[in-house]
């Protein structure tokens, strides 16, 4: 039985207009505007594998509904392609104990986007065993360290701590018994 994945890389079928696919596939997937956003990158985008072709052909039709152009390709289920096919990481040296900086890492491509990034090199940090403290250690605190607080004293139980009053915050004058003469 042949088993199949169904791509998408954000190409459109003739007439579609993009903000109505971007809906359709919203609704679609049930996803939001942020994840639509990822499809349309550019990228070739693996929707579903490990399809039957009943299963792709839904797939390819609710997409093509929905004005997306998808990519249907099978994928090896033969024994002999599974081992013709490249390794996905090669096998990265052991950094020695002298070394400070981490051993770049080289991964063999998956697709032609990924053949694009053969030559980056990334830094290999590895994982840390379970129960590892992540953790960088604190130096220990030093004693208090000696201040002179001879300048400052405490006010008496229950004063006022709040600012001083200034004279525009003074109530105005009772000016209710002048009166003006004609």
């Amino acid at each position: 039985m042949s088993l199949y994945e169904i791509a998408f890389s954000g190409q459109l079928l003739p007439g579609a207009r993009l903000e109505q696919v971007e809906a359709n596939l919203s609704k679609l997937f049930q996803a939001d505007a942020q994840r639509i956003a990822q499809l349309f990158s550019g990228r070739r985008i693996v929707i579903k594998q490990n399809l039957d072709f009943a299963a792709v052909e839904k797939y390819r039709q609710a997409m093509e509904r929905a004005g997306a152009q998808v990519e249907v390709r099978p994928m090896p289920v033969d024994v002999e392609e599974i081992e013709l096919a490249p390794p996905p990481v090669e096998a990265a040296p052991v950094p020695s104990e002298s070394a400070a900086a981490p051993q770049p890492l080289k991964v063999a491509p998956r697709d032609e986007y990924m053949a694009a990034f053969v030559d980056v090199e990334a830094p290999d940090f590895g994982i840390a065993p379970v129960g590892a403290d992540l953790q960088d250690t604190r130096a220990p605190v030093q004693t208090t360290p000696a201040l002179d607080l001879s300048q400052f004293s405490l006010a008496p139980l229950g004063s006022d701590m709040s600012e001083r009053r200034r004279a525009t915050d003074l109530p105005a004058p009772d000016t209710s018994h002048l009166k003006l003469a004609d």
